[in-house]
């Protein structure tokens, strides 16, 4: 008898271990999930006309992992895995485009309504670095800018435009 309630004393303390350890992870993506769902794409400074962009997102919670699965206009794009970083805010993001290839590992910073994406590419061995900005106004409007710098800290806009929710 006292062999049976160790184990479901055992059991129960695991059991409530994951469960914390579940929602502590859980709880880290929560605002990851603002991208689920249908999004339409206008870039700033295109011919009068042009049709936006349509976006779908797929978002799941795998594990310790939280990935995007983003779909333009129809057609598969990417998959982005984020990864708690050190400090509340922060990931580690991985993309992944359909024919296998992980684009290179970049940061995620999260202050309240301003993301910021930072990543960098060295080619021939000059560096380049990434820059993108989401500003969310609520849950459905997202105001982008993507930039690039030879250095980091000279920063030149390359695309800007809007992003309005169009399903959940």
């Amino acid at each position: 008898m006292k062999t049976i309630s160790g184990v479901v004393l055992l059991f129960f303390l695991e059991l409530t271990c994951s469960l914390v350890f579940a929602a502590d992870s859980d709880s880290a993506y929560t605002p990851l999930w603002l991208y689920k769902g249908g999004w339409e794409l206008k870039v700033s400074d295109t011919k009068s006309g042009t049709t936006p962009d349509a976006i779908s997102n797929v978002c799941g919670l795998i594990g310790k992992f939280f990935g995007c699965q983003q779909d333009v206009n129809g057609k598969l794009s990417s998959l982005i895995i984020f990864i708690p970083g050190d400090k509340p805010g922060h990931y580690y993001t991985q993309g992944v485009v359909p024919e296998g290839w992980a684009t290179g590992r970049g940061e995620l910073e999260i202050a309240g309504n301003l993301w910021t994406y930072h990543s960098k590419d060295t080619h021939n061995g000059k560096t380049t670095y990434y820059r993108t900005t989401n500003v969310f106004t609520g849950n459905d409007k997202i105001h982008f800018e993507v930039s690039e710098s030879p250095d980091g800290e000279h920063w030149t806009v390359t695309k800007s435009g809007d992003e309005t929710r169009t399903a959940s």
